[in-house]
């Protein structure tokens, strides 16, 4: 199963983008979560893990690269993917340093490029993790990770948060 996660000011266009990509994978397994607002969608990219984040890159209060630069650091192995009518060189430049984007994708977009560009983020995705497995699994045959520290590491990427309990002073659990 794939995890998208889509961030657009406007719902026609995160409509019309969810539209598109279902039509492009049609009979797989793709869950996708639309929001409109940024706040809201970094909640909940620190609930889930999404493997390709859209964002667009001029919404109010908070634009695209900043969104995708706090991504970056909750879900550092998301693919980060920037949706834009802007044509200026500066801002998209600035998304791919700072946030480290993987790809630019302008509006209007036709459907054969939309796909083409979530399969190569599909892709990029699936690579990083097979390159974590591995290098987890060298870990452990160097004794510097214990197979259950692998695990947890593993359960973390797929939930985050789900290993991390946040303690009161008098041992109480505090729910978020």
């Amino acid at each position: 199963m794939r995890r998208v996660l889509l961030l657009d000011d406007e719902p026609n266009v995160l409509n019309a983008l969810q539209r598109t990509l279902r039509q492009c994978f049609a009979g797989e397994d793709l869950r996708i979560e639309l929001f409109a607002d940024p706040e809201p969608a970094l909640v909940r990219c620190g609930e889930m893990a999404f493997d390709v984040i859209v964002s667009d890159y001029r919404m109010p209060g908070m634009n695209g690269v900043d969104f995708l630069e706090a991504i970056k650091g909750i879900q550092p192995d998301a693919v980060r993917l920037v949706l834009s009518a802007s044509t200026e060189f500066n801002a998209i430049m600035s998304a791919v340093n700072r946030a480290e984007v993987f790809r630019y994708i302008a509006k209007p977009w036709q459907a054969d490029d939309l796909k083409k560009n979530f399969t190569l983020a599909f892709e990029r995705r699936d690579q990083t993790r097979e390159e974590r497995r591995l290098a987890d699994e060298s870990r452990i045959k160097r004794g510097e990770l214990t197979p259950q520290e692998m695990e947890v590491r593993r359960l973390e990427a797929e939930e985050p948060g789900i290993t991390k309990v946040n303690w009161g002073e008098d041992g109480a659990v505090h729910l978020d």
